[in-house]
């Protein structure tokens, strides 16, 4: 008889609403040893391929059921320095587990059947953080290289994991971040609700407790420039610079007062305590009538967090994510859109804001909007959507958030011509070895391609570390 998938437990949701105490509980260790059963452990584990830094899921799947958990943790650590913090946010029915053979062959995202590898990693995360159990983490020292110093730019996953990989081998390595507070993306774009701050801050513990020396309030690029770097006796330097500048729509209204980007809105709450104003000195407005526009997980970040400042503020209310195509080729976690229903906000799609309409005060009150249908497949490969003519209608919008992506900080690379960047800004390297064109320069993450997840960022930097080590070993 086929088992069941394990059903994790969350928190109500008429409380969750209230606060942004973390909703998915995770798995207790009898749940983690039902669901690790249903693994079919194949001979053949496309979940592995489907994993973008390599973990051997196979193995640490088994290790669970053998309740061998120290085994199952140092398997994951790996490849993976951050199992608590994926094991939560990794769009797993996107990767891992849309490879997994329970999952129907050619289906956009995984089947219900698939493991929940995302949820067994994360309890083994846990129990590696609360037994301390990355002090069994091997270290392999190269007197070689242990007189090497290497530099990395930016303090979010890519460098965070590129940083780890290095001081394992020996590798003195110092973090340089730009904002007063470690993790860039994971803690200024994520809420608390899905990654809580106590497990991102013990990733990072562990990462110092590695050696690493980190340096915040520092912008590479201002406060010193990359030549600099060298002259002070680093060897190489990683730039994992992340994507932090805001896409926004081009139409008019958009300066509009109560118009944010989702990236602002976000780091004004989960960086600087905007909703617990006035205790923390960074305000954050909050509205009655409230959308959303865009169809990724910042946007069901942002919806999320809005409809809970909404709450606290005893504001009686409405949020609204408004997208262009359907919830079928919504790029967000199918988790996230499913949380999101669960609490209340609504959605609207094949619908493109035309133009925002503001009050005698400038502030927005309306948007327009167009309804769309879709078309042929456009460079992404999911459906162009295409405006219905003399569809034109409007909606009230006391509050609006624009999370439609967002593009490279140029910070570094403006001052840095040695750098070459493709027409988006983005830095171009080599495929192998993640080198950029200045000499002893690597880089990963989303300044390399674009947005993408926290795992691909962190693939790119176990790439370069190694590369690195091998840069190193020649010099």
């Amino acid at each position: 008889m086929k088992k069941q998938p394990v059903k994790v437990k969350e928190k109500d949701v008429y409380a969750r609403v209230k606060n942004f105490e973390e909703v998915v509980e995770g798995f207790s260790e009898q749940e983690a040893q039902e669901e690790a059963s249903r693994c079919l452990q194949c001979k053949d584990p496309r979940c592995i391929s489907g994993c973008p830094v390599g973990i051997n899921i196979k193995k640490f799947i088994s290790q669970i059921t053998q309740k061998d958990y120290l085994g199952a943790y140092l398997t994951i650590r790996e490849k993976n320095d951050f199992p608590s913090i994926c094991g939560r946010v990794c769009p797993a029915e996107y990767q891992c587990r849309k490879s997994c053979v329970l999952t129907k062959k050619d289906a956009l995202f995984a089947s219900p059947e698939a493991i929940q590898i995302h949820f067994l990693e994360r309890f083994i995360g846990d129990y590696g953080l609360k037994n301390n159990l990355w002090q069994k983490i091997p270290l392999r020292k190269d007197t070689l290289l242990n007189q090497k110093k290497v530099a990395v730019v930016g303090s979010g996953p890519a460098g965070l994991a590129c940083a780890g990989e290095l001081a394992r081998q020996g590798i003195k390595v110092v973090v340089f971040e730009g904002l007063h507070q470690v993790g860039g993306v994971l803690r200024y774009g994520i809420p608390e609700f899905r990654l809580p701050r106590i497990v991102l801050d013990k990733e990072i513990e562990i990462i110092k407790n590695l050696g690493v020396e980190i340096h915040t309030n520092i912008i590479i690029g201002r406060t010193k420039l990359l030549e600099e770097l060298f002259k002070e006796g680093y060897s190489a330097v990683f730039l994992g610079l992340g994507a932090g500048t805001p896409s926004f729509l081009n139409i008019s209204g958009e300066n509009l007062c109560n118009i944010y980007s989702a990236n602002e809105f976000l780091t004004r709450l989960n960086l600087m305590g905007s909703g617990y104003f006035p205790q923390y000195h960074t305000p954050l407005n909050i509205g009655k009538k409230i959308v959303v526009i865009g169809g990724g997980n910042t946007a069901m970040d942002a919806a999320r967090s809005a409809l809970r400042l909404q709450y606290i503020n005893g504001l009686k209310g409405e949020v609204a994510i408004a997208y262009r195509r359907t919830e079928e080729e919504m790029p967000a976690r199918r988790l996230e859109i499913e949380h999101a229903k669960e609490e209340g906000i609504k959605f609207e799609f094949l619908i493109k804001p035309q133009e925002f309409l503001g009050d005698k005060s400038g502030k927005v009150k309306k948007i327009r909007f167009l309804r769309c249908r879709l078309g042929e497949p456009d460079s992404s490969g999911r459906p162009r959507p295409e405006v219905i003519p003399g569809s034109l209608f409007e909606r009230d919008c006391d509050l609006a958030i624009i999370a439609i992506g967002l593009s490279a900080n140029r910070i570094l690379t403006q001052v840095t011509p040695q750098i070459k960047v493709d027409k988006y800004g983005d830095i171009v390297v080599d495929p192998d070895t993640m080198q950029t064109s200045f000499k002893g320069v690597f880089a990963g993450g989303d300044i390399v391609g674009g947005e993408g997840t926290v795992i691909e960022a962190m693939g790119m930097a176990k790439k370069a570390s190694q590369a690195i080590r091998e840069y190193l070993s020649r010099l």
